[in-house]
Formats: C-alpha cells, sequence, structure tokens
C-alpha cells in the first residue's frame, strides 16, 4: 500500500482517503461511499481458460457482470475470475482488494485494462489502494492522464450493458 501512496505523491496525484474496516464486496462499499463523496468501483481480476491472458475490469458497482457478455465483449472465449494466486502474482494485492493501482506491481504489463464507459466519464473513481481497509477518491482524469501513462498501461474502453 505505501508503494501506491509514493507513486501518487510522486505524480502530484490528489486523492481522498477513508480508512475503514475490511471491505470486500461493493455491498460493504455503500457506507464508504456515503462518506466519500464518490462511487467506488468494481473491480474484477479475469483470465482465459488457459490462464494466459490477465484482465481488470473496472466498471459500476451496481451494474451485474455477466461473463459470458463481457467475453463476447472483448473477443476472448471462456473468461472467468481469477485464481487468489494470480491476483497476489500480477496485482500483488488479496481477493476483495484489487484496484486499478494494484497495476503498478504488473511489471510485465500483462494485465489488460478494461474501464466500462460510464466509469470513463465519471468526475471520480473511488478504489482501495491495494487494501481493502482503505479506500480513495481520485480523479478519474489523474488516473487516466497521469497515472496510467506513468506505469505504460492503455486503457480500453468498452460498454457493458446489462440485459434484462
Amino acid at each position: 500500500m505505501e508503494a501506491v501512496f509514493e507513486l501518487l505523491n510522486k505524480l502530484e496525484i490528489e486523492y481522498v482517503r477513508v480508512d475503514h474496516e475490511k471491505a470486500d464486496t461493493i455491498e460493504d462499499c455503500k457506507k464508504i461511499e456515503q462518506e466519500l463523496g464518490c462511487e467506488i468501483c468494481k473491480n474484477l481480476f479475469l483470465c482465459n481458460r488457459q490462464q494466459t491472458e490477465f484482465y481488470l475490469l473496472l466498471m459500476k458497482g451496481d451494474k451485474r457482470f455477466v461473463t459470458k457478455d463481457f467475453s463476447k465483449t472483448i473477443g476472448v472465449s471462456r473468461l472467468s475470475f481469477a485464481s487468489p494466486e494470480n491476483l497476489k502474482k500480477y496485482l500483488n494485492v488479496t481477493p476483495g482488494s484489487a484496484s486499478v493501482l494494484g497495476l503498478i506491481f504488473d511489471s510485465e504489463k500483462t494485465v489488460k485494462l478494461y474501464v466500462d464507459k460510464e466509469v470513463a466519464q465519471q468526475d471520480f473513481i473511488g478504489c482501495h489502494p491495494c487494501d481493502n481497509t482503505s479506500t480513495l477518491k481520485i480523479r478519474r482524469k489523474d488516473i487516466f492522464e497521469k497515472f496510467l501513462p506513468y506505469i505504460g498501461v492503455k486503457e480500453n474502453i468498452v460498454e457493458i450493458i446489462e440485459n434484462e
């Protein structure tokens, strides 16, 4: 977690920080959102069947995720949730702590970042600093224009459509 704060400070990225009890799920984050003044993203860490390709998807917390629909959107068959071991290996986090900020630990640039169009249009992104006992409110512009370019990651904007 300290590496995240060091990099945010180095890049002069302002953030609001709220420390709290462990928050593993979006439901756990609802009270934190009120205190933070922004929505907290749902961060899904996925992989292909062979576990050779990895994807981090940022989407609105209240949106329903359907694996086969996202698979079709990005043209990869048989996506599933990646193992806790791969989550630790690539993002240096445990389940419930996945975040765009964890991409600083992916030195090989293995993980592809996908961002739902609705999140990409928000003013702020709420996310854990790689530890789910703390949550940050960061300007989306700072994530996209400072943080991601600095670590050499390009975001892919997708539209997650909820089917009834």
